[in-house]
């Protein structure tokens, strides 16, 4: 593959951004440089840290990287289900952006198993 652009995984969780952008202009002013900003960031979090992965030069960091992303992944799923908990959205307005997560989740796997079993040079 000759272009991160090209990563399946990388292409899913950039819609995932711009549905998490979407959604999060329903959620209340004052949450603007709080929950809103918090949420907004872990998104954008997990495609950039797979292209930053992609573009280092062992498969060490790349697999750091991608842990990052995972990581990422998880926090937004936790501030998503924080919004309804704390009623700031429903349920069904995060439903999309929770399966896209679980998606983006066992691609990220995938890559990690698979690189975890290429040997290092």
């Amino acid at each position: 593959m000759q272009n991160y652009r090209e990563l399946t995984v990388w292409q899913k969780s950039m819609d995932l951004v711009a549905d998490v952008y979407k959604t999060t202009k329903k959620l209340p002013k004052e949450e603007r440089f709080a929950l809103t900003d918090q949420i907004c960031r872990a998104a954008v979090s997990i495609p950039s840290n797979i292209v930053e992965g992609y573009g280092r030069l062992s498969s060490k960091e790349y697999l750091h990287f991608l842990s990052i992303a995972r990581g990422s992944k998880y926090e937004l799923e936790t501030q998503l289900l924080l919004c309804v908990r704390i009623g700031y959205l429903q349920e069904n307005e995060i439903e999309k952006l929770l399966i896209s997560c679980d998606e983006i989740g066992k691609m990220l796997n995938a890559i990690i198993k698979k690189l975890q079993t290429v040997p290092n040079p």
